[in-house]
């Protein structure tokens, strides 16, 4: 049986960021913590396991390779869920959904997508373009 939270849905008509839709995106953002962590563990356990003794330079080469690979995956999905714990206290504290730079509403659709948005979309491009201009001003 699928519970009432798992059919729910938040809907631009509704309050912006009332009681549902924060629970809504709480119980999203520990369900996304819950996967990554499990994801983290796994990936810590292949490390611990890994045998890189043995077989020929290839197979040295490939298990390197994998290693290395869970160790950035590693290091990616930590910064996730630090993302995602950062979020959980802006619900606690009221202030999620809405703009660190602006003040202004985030958006359900946007937070739909990217659950650990900080910035409006229009706050997100202009310091994309910040940082084009920097990075270019650096090149030359």
């Amino acid at each position: 049986m699928q519970l009432e939270r798992d059919c729910y849905q938040p809907h631009h008509e509704e309050s912006y960021m009332n009681l549902r839709q924060k629970e809504f995106f709480r119980a999203k953002l520990v369900d996304w913590r819950e996967r990554l962590d499990s994801e983290r563990q796994a990936s810590l356990q292949r490390i611990r396991t890994t045998d890189m003794s043995g077989g020929d330079v290839i197979d040295q080469s490939v298990k390197e390779h994998d290693k290395t690979m869970d160790y950035f995956t590693r290091r990616r999905t930590e910064t996730t869920i630090a993302k995602i714990n950062a979020a959980l206290n802006r619900l606690k504290d009221g202030s999620y959904g809405y703009c660190l730079e602006s003040g202004e509403e985030i958006g359900l659709k946007r937070l739909l997508a990217y659950p650990i948005a900080t910035l409006s979309v229009e706050a997100q491009e202009f310091s994309e373009e910040h940082q084009r201009v920097h990075q270019y001003s650096i090149a030359l």
